[in-house]
């Protein structure tokens, strides 16, 4: 049985001969029809489809241009200049590509050695030259292509060398520079200047990360067996006995609190989302580890993947092609048995209560040290403070917030040290900006969801912790703020110069800029990393509010459904999808005559979202009975996750009475206690008392 055959049956008696679809005898209400219609259809776009590929990352080209900003570009060929005044001295009339390996070793080896000079502008000007070689010897090379390639083959003598490691160190140190913080909050205005140490480190980082993160398809096994003990090394414990990305997180709360306005914050969390990336695994890493866990836990197999089915759906638009209709029909006709569904987290809900009810018998939870695991344990000391921080500065970066004097200055590393003189240098510039600002929220939206995504997996209670925190920091009001705005504009939006981008910029003779040119922007209809933002920022929405009441009152007391339904103006099924889910659990609350005004929407939503067999998203009939407490619906989540916490992390609240006792009298005898000094003092006194005074009966003894 199927809910959603007695809902079409329901639709097509409403819409068929005379009701009013076919246009109503009646005085007026046709008209009201019409006029209702009408209005629904504003929240579509008559436009085709979007190309639209969702996937972990953009392009390489694009993810590596987006590390800079145009502001940097007179940086690449300082650093190309830093190489070759040591390479020529060392490797008189050679260029570096015509080295065999075996030389190219031993002078990325000689690099490294000089990286630990004590002098800061030599370490800088080395920096600046090892940067070079991982930007891929551009100065050598005639297209994009060959920069990759040499890229890749750099990177992997870097990783030989063991030069990540000495860069972490470099960062620690930089990061714990406490000249440089004061300084930098003295000024009153800071440049890309304050930044250029952490920038040379954080850009070398995040090429090796980047590149490191996927498998090359002619990789030698060599480099196979290399990458793959780089990841887990980057998950593991590296620096102060915590991940990197713990490390860096600690960077991003640094900022916020105004101790370091220095840091360059989009390279910091550009390189915290790669690194997530690279150590947890993107969507195709997490499809694969839900479908192992499913099997570990004697659940039945996934029917599907979600992703792959919403990849395959067509946008919504009014009215319903027949294409269309043809397409749902035929998937109706394919559906199976549509089965009881358990899920992961239920599995580790009923677990994590059988541990609570019997601690004794329960026995040890063996908790397997993966790097998700490796990664929650690191965070969670702090994970308020780096929740809080992240979404400052995504409420900074979004196009909706205005500037403030005390609010935090994202721009640190965009803005050069003289400002713009002339008209086309202000152009740059603001383009430079709007881009700098869609690139933080892309990398903020990535590293939230894949952390609410991997910490579900690995257990429910995790995920709860954070995405309550989450909550806490208002970040369902701060996303719905995101998208209270042209959302059109903001994903057709043309912030960027391609002729600047990187590796563009350094193989090809750049035009001379005109304003013409800066406003021409790319001929894509859509910006990639804007749409992919939103999609996350949708996803993330879903992931706090999904079966929780006291959220989805949330949507409905900040007025989300018309700044929703604006959304579907985009015409891409994912965005859409995820759109119609957050409106699906408020429409019991919105009333009947927002149901009756948008039956166009239902009639989306019925068509596109799962149903469950007693979903009642469609009318709301026992909403006056039902009283809803919300405040203790999180008050008891909150307990629960605390109970999870203390349980598995906190071992000072152990309870004495469930701890092991020693019953060996020899491990007894044998352990070593500290005496208190007044005990030590008047130690004759107390054997006199309690052992010489006191007739022993040594029958009764050795009975």
């Amino acid at each position: 049985m199927e809910v959603t055959g007695s809902l079409s049956v329901n639709n097509k008696m409403r819409t068929g001969p005379g009701g009013i679809g076919a246009g109503s005898p009646l005085p007026g209400k046709g008209r009201e029809y019409n006029r209702n219609q009408r209005k629904d259809s504003e929240g579509y776009s008559e436009s085709p489809d979007l190309e639209f590929v969702y996937a972990d990352a953009d392009r390489w080209a694009t993810e590596l241009s987006e590390l800079y900003s145009y502001t940097e570009s007179s940086e690449f060929q300082l650093n190309k200049k830093c190489f070759y005044e040591d390479f020529q001295i060392h490797v008189p009339d050679k260029k570096w590509t015509e080295l065999d390996v075996s030389h190219q070793r031993a002078y990325t080896m000689r690099l490294l050695d000089a990286l630990e000079v004590t002098a800061r502008e030599k370490r800088l000007k080395v920096g600046r030259a090892l940067l070079y070689l991982a930007q891929g010897t551009f100065g050598e090379c005639s297209c994009e292509a060959e920069v990759q390639t040499w890229q890749r083959h750099n990177v992997f003598l870097l990783l030989e060398a063991g030069a990540f490691n000495a860069f972490v160190e470099l960062l620690n140190m930089e990061v714990e520079n406490s000249a440089a913080c004061s300084n930098a909050v003295r000024k009153p205005a800071i440049s890309l200047a304050d930044s250029t140490d952490l920038r040379v480190l954080l850009n070398l980082m995040y090429l090796m990360v980047d590149l490191l993160r996927e498998e090359g398809e002619s990789d030698p096994e060599e480099w196979k067996s290399m990458r793959q003990t780089f990841r887990t090394e980057l998950g593991s414990p590296l620096c102060n006995h915590e991940p990197f990305a713990v490390m860096l997180f600690g960077m991003v709360t640094k900022f916020c609190s105004g101790h370091a306005p220095h840091f360059p914050m989009k390279k910091v969390l550009l390189l915290l989302w790669k690194t997530v990336l690279c150590t947890l695994g993107g969507f195709k890493e997490l499809q694969r580890k839900k479908a192992e866990k499913r099997e570990v836990l004697g659940l039945p197999p996934l029917p599907e993947d979600s992703i792959k089915v919403i990849c395959n759906m067509r946008a919504a638009s009014p009215p319903a092609s027949a294409s269309d209709l043809i397409e749902q029909q035929q998937r109706r006709g394919r559906r199976e048995h549509k089965h009881k569904y358990t899920s992961i987290a239920e599995v580790q809900v009923r677990q994590e209560e059988e541990f609570l009810k019997c601690p004794l018998s329960g026995g040890e939870e063996d908790v397997e040290q993966m790097p998700v695991e490796i990664l929650y344990q690191g965070l969670l000391p702090s994970l308020p403070q780096y929740m809080i921080a992240l979404l400052k500065i995504l409420l900074a970066a979004a196009p909706t917030s205005k500037a403030k004097t005390d609010s935090i200055n994202i721009l640190a590393d965009v803005l050069p040290e003289e400002m713009p003189t002339t008209v086309l240098q202000s152009m740059k510039l603001g383009v430079d900006v709007n881009r700098h600002k869609e690139i933080i929220v892309k990398a903020i939206s990535a590293v939230v969801l894949l952390l609410l995504k991997h910490f579900k997996l690995n257990h429910i209670y995790q995920m709860e912790y954070m995405a309550q925190h989450l909550v806490f920091a208002n970040c369902i009001p701060l996303i719905l703020k995101f998208f209270n705005q042209n959302i059109m504009s903001y994903i057709t939006a043309k912030n960027s110069i391609s002729v600047l981008d990187y590796p563009y910029c350094v193989v090809h003779e750049l035009p001379e800029l005109t304003a013409e040119s800066l406003e021409a922007g790319d001929n894509n209809r859509f910006c990639w990393r804007n749409l992919f933002s939103c999609i996350n920022l949708l996803r993330i929405l879903n992931k706090l509010t999904k079966w929780k009441h006291s959220r989805t009152m949330m949507l409905v007391v900040f007025k989300s459904a018309p700044i929703l339904k604006r959304a579907l103006k985009v015409k891409q099924a994912m965005m859409q999808l995820y759109v119609l889910k957050l409106l699906k659990v408020q429409t019991k609350y919105l009333g009947r005559q927002w149901r009756k005004s948008n039956m166009k929407t239902m009639s989306a939503i019925y068509q596109k979202v799962r149903h469950r067999l007693n979903d009642d998203w469609a009318y709301g009939n026992d909403l006056d009975a039902r009283p809803w407490d919300f405040q203790a619906e999180e008050c008891a989540l909150r307990a629960n996750i605390e109970r999870f916490n203390s349980r598995r992390y906190d071992q000072s609240h152990k309870n004495p009475d469930f701890l092991p006792v020693d019953n060996c009298l020899q491990s007894v005898l044998g352990q070593h206690v500290e005496l208190p000094e007044d005990f030590q003092m008047n130690y004759d006194l107390w054997l006199e008392r309690e052992v010489f005074s006191k007739p022993i009966s040594w029958e009764e003894l050795l009975q």
